[in-house]
C-alpha cells in the first residue's frame, strides 16, 4: 500500500477525479482554503465518512456538495483497495450554520448516498451533535475504566457515560463509587454465574447507548446478546495473547523474559477477541523492569490503546474493511 501526499491548487483540483482509479490507493488530501478563511468564529466543523462502490467523481460530487452551500473541505482521505472497486473517504470540512442547516446537511448528502448506492454515509457536526451515548463494562481490574472516567470528564473523549457495569463489587468508599456518584453516573453490579450473564438485564441499561466499551470486561458476551444489541462493542486485550493466557498472564510474561509487549482494541463479534482490529500499540520492556514495572507498562499501554480506539471512533475514522479487517484513517 502507498500513500499520496499532494496539494491541491483551484488549477489542479479537476486531477483529483483521477485519483480513485489509480493502482495506489491511499490518498490524504489536504485542501487549502480558497474562499476565505477557516478561522471565522461563524464557521463550524464538520466531519463526514462515506463508503459505496468505487466509480467515476465520487470525490467531484463530494466537493460539490459541500462547495455549494459555500463549505469549505479542509482534508479527505481515500481509499480504494486494488482487489476491489470499493471507495472509502472521511472528510473535513467548515461551514456557517446560518447558510447550511443542520438538517438540511443531513438531507445532502443522503442524496449522494443514494445517487452512489452507498453502504455508510455518515455525517457529524462535533459543536452541535450530541456526545455519542456509552456503558462502560469492567470487572475488578479498572485501570482502564478509570482512564476512560477521567478522559471524559477532562474532556480529551467525546464521549456521555450514562452507566458502568460490572461484575465486580465495588465498595462505596473506593475511588471509582465516588467518581461516579459524584458525577450521577449510575454503577451497576450484576455478579455473574457460568449460567447466568445477565445479558438480558445488561441489555436493559444500554438500550439507549450508541456503542459499548470492555474495559477489561472479563465476561464473554454471547452471540444472542450481539444480535439483540446490533451496535458495535469496543474491546481492549493486552497483546500477551496467545503465548501467555490463562491465570496472571503478565508474570508468565515477565517470567520469560519477553521485550515487547502491548495491547490491541478491537471490535467484539462471536469468536473471542477475534473481532475486525481498530488499534494496536506497542511498549519496549527489559531486564531493567520489575513485575511492578512491568504490569505499570502493560497497563499504561491498554489505557492508551482503548482511548485512541475509542476517540478514532468517535471522530468518524473507521470502516469496516472486508469481514474481518478495518480502514483506519489516521489523524
Amino acid at each position: 500500500m502507498n500513500f499520496l501526499h499532494r496539494v491541491i491548487s483551484p488549477s489542479s483540483r479537476s486531477q483529483v477525479l483521477r485519483f480513485a482509479k489509480r493502482s495506489f490507493k491511499t490518498t490524504q488530501i489536504p485542501f487549502g482554503s480558497i474562499a476565505y478563511s477557516t478561522t471565522s468564529s461563524s464557521l463550524v466543523h464538520g466531519i463526514h465518512q462515506f463508503h459505496c462502490p468505487d466509480v467515476v467523481g465520487i470525490l467531484a460530487k463530494l466537493s460539490e456538495c459541500i462547495a455549494s452551500r459555500d463549505g469549505n473541505i479542509l482534508t479527505a482521505d481515500i481509499f480504494v483497495p486494488d482487489h476491489n472497486h470499493i471507495f472509502y473517504s472521511r472528510s473535513e470540512f467548515v461551514f456557517d450554520p446560518a447558510k447550511w442547516p443542520r438538517e438540511q446537511m443531513d438531507a445532502d448528502f443522503s442524496k449522494l448516498a443514494k445517487m452512489f448506492n452507498a453502504m455508510k454515509s455518515v455525517v457529524r457536526v462535533p459543536d452541535i451533535d450530541p456526545k455519542y451515548k456509552i456503558a462502560v463494562l469492567a470487572s475488578k481490574q479498572e485501570h482502564c475504566l478509570v482512564d476512560l472516567l477521567h478522559g471524559w470528564q477532562d474532556g480529551r473523549l467525546p464521549i456521555h457515560i450514562t452507566s458502568v457495569i460490572s461484575n465486580h463489587e465495588r465498595g462505596p468508599n473506593t475511588h471509582v463509587i465516588r467518581f461516579l456518584e459524584r458525577h450521577g453516573i449510575p454503577y451497576y453490579h450484576l455478579p455473574t454465574t457460568k449460567e447466568d450473564k445477565r445479558e438480558g438485564e445488561i441489555l436493559e441499561i444500554v438500550r439507549d447507548t450508541d456503542f459499548l466499551v470492555l474495559a477489561r470486561y472479563m465476561q464473554v458476551l454471547s452471540g444472542d446478546f450481539l444480535k439483540s444489541y446490533k451496535k458495535d462493542i469496543i474491546n481492549i486485550h493486552h497483546g500477551l495473547l496467545p503465548s501467555f493466557k490463562g491465570s496472571n498472564p503478565s508474570k508468565q510474561a515477565f517470567d520469560a523474559g519477553v521485550k515487547l509487549i502491548g495491547a490491541t482494541s478491537h471490535f467484539v463479534s462471536e469468536e473471542l477477541d477475534a473481532g475486525p482490529i481498530i488499534e494496536q500499540m506497542v511498549e519496549r520492556v527489559s531486564h531493567r523492569d520489575n513485575l511492578r514495572t512491568f504490569i505499570q507498562k502493560s497497563e499504561d499501554v491498554e489505557k492508551r490503546c482503548l482511548a485512541k480506539a475509542i476517540k478514532s471512533y468517535c471522530e468518524l475514522r473507521i470502516l469496516p474493511y472486508e469481514e474481518s479487517k478495518t480502514v483506519v484513517f489516521r489523524s
